[in-house]
């Protein structure tokens, strides 16, 4: 069993920024990579930002240069700063883990609001 625990989300204004935490724990033996994606209301879920254990971080087209993704492989936590915040930022934002075998776990999510 793996267990994700997102925090930091909110409600923000147009050009702010929030801070989001995942703490990954449970059975955690070959992680491949942490990530976040999102969802809208309406929408399918999207990528956020991937890192990749002892690799490069990914981001999506619409996230880059704005956001930035960071992990502690000791801590297994993985944190993504989110700056100049849009209103088509307001999604809910999933934590997810995979490891090898096709181990694929998600959090429950945090929402994030950017409104005026």
């Amino acid at each position: 069993q793996v267990q994700l625990v997102e925090s930091g989300g909110g409600l923000v204004q147009p050009g702010g920024s929030l801070r989001l935490s995942c703490v990954a724990s449970g059975n955690i033996d070959h992680p491949l990579a942490m990530a976040w994606y999102r969802q809208a209301p309406g929408n399918q879920r999207e990528l956020v930002a991937s890192i990749s254990v002892g690799g490069p971080t990914d981001y999506g087209d619409s996230v880059k240069g704005r956001f930035t993704n960071s992990r502690d492989g000791a801590k297994n936590t993985v944190d993504l700063q989110m700056n100049s915040l849009k209103p088509e930022d307001t999604a809910v934002y999933y934590c997810n883990l995979k490891q090898l075998m096709g181990a694929n776990d998600w959090g429950q999510g945090t929402q994030v609001t950017v409104s005026s």
